[in-house]
């Protein structure tokens, strides 16, 4: 028996309109992304880069970042879609990025 999905128990009424502007950034070959994330804390923006780890090629990171007066953190990866991942291999994080 599969259980029913979860509904969601916080409900944002609130919608972020002074969020940072969409800065562009060049990669040298086609296949390869630079993907910046924001989320509300550490854990919800490390399970978003685990699960791009799991799936293509991912410098991964071990910290996020934080602006002053902003609420939430910053993460930013580099995906390589061109290598995809076997299933089950396990995301690695880069120390001291």
């Amino acid at each position: 028996m599969n259980p029913g999905l979860a509904e969601n128990p916080v409900v944002h009424e609130d919608v972020c309109t002074d969020v940072d502007p969409i800065r562009e950034a060049h990669v040298s070959e086609a296949g390869l992304l630079v993907v910046d994330v924001a989320g509300l804390d550490d854990d919800t923006v490390l399970a978003f880069q685990a699960a791009i780890a799991r799936t293509w090629g991912t410098a991964t990171a071990d910290r996020t970042t934080r602006d002053v007066g902003q609420p939430g953190v910053r993460l930013r990866l580099y995906v390589d879609l061109r290598q995809n991942m076997a299933p089950g291999t396990p995301a690695s994080p880069i120390r001291g990025s």
